[in-house]
């Protein structure tokens, strides 16, 4: 829930790719759908809201076009996928509900390009190879949660899956200490932990000839005969 729905999804890590296996897509999905839909969406200047309005009506719009452009594509909204009805001033505010798309295929755009907003879609997989295949099926490579009883099964996967930061039955973690950064098309270099520091030095390469003879550009090249 908080992997996507934190901050309105206004997160560059969100976890907007839910990939469920198959056998369990079903009863995840409408135990997702019926918590997704008590969130109370409101005043975020109320203690009782769990979710504010988006940054902008630009924003708004955005996400709006997503949804329409899932729906065209033969996703099927499951919760949300609208404005809230908001009483008083509120009604005019950039308010979205958290939204959950179904039957989603991982090329689609939806999958595919960034929303930033709280829109999930779910993917199924049939088998492990299945899932890493779709996971690393991306230009982007921030991020990554895993979800799993099995510990070794977990490495395996965080081995796998070409992201700078993987989480392990948890999300949205962060430390100082810890390098945070992406793979692909979401950047390079980390920030935080001792590989941030590289993004403050400088390097430089100096060059010693310890044989004593100088050379010169004039100079022939060495096991040449003058």
């Amino acid at each position: 829930m908080m992997g996507i729905f934190y901050n309105q999804g206004q997160v560059c890590c969100a976890g907007s790719r839910l990939f469920v296996e198959e056998s369990v897509k079903d009863e995840f999905v409408s135990k997702l759908s019926e918590k997704a839909g008590k969130i109370v969406v409101g005043d975020p200047a109320d203690k009782a809201t769990q979710m504010g309005p988006q940054v902008s009506a630009e924003q708004l719009n955005r996400i709006r076009g997503y949804v329409d452009i899932a729906r065209s594509e033969g996703a099927a909204v499951v919760a949300g996928g609208a404005s809230p009805r908001l009483e008083g001033s509120l009604g005019g505010g950039y308010f979205f509900t958290p939204t959950i798309f179904d039957e989603v295929k991982n090329n689609m755009r939806v999958a595919q390009e960034e929303i930033f907003g709280p829109v999930v879609s779910v993917i199924t997989f049939k088998d492990e190879d299945d899932l890493i295949k779709q996971a690393n099926d991306t230009i982007y490579g921030l991020s990554a949660g895993i979800w799993t009883r099995d510990i070794t099964r977990a490495h395996r996967f965080a081995r796998e899956i070409k992201a700078g930061v993987i989480w392990i039955n948890t999300f949205n973690m962060f430390n100082a200490a810890s390098p945070f950064g992406g793979y692909k098309q979401s950047g390079y270099g980390r920030e935080m932990g001792r590989h941030a520091l590289e993004l403050y030095t400088q390097v430089k390469s100096v060059w010693v000839d310890l044989s004593g003879r100088p050379i010169g550009w004039f100079d022939p090249p060495r096991g040449t005969k003058k």
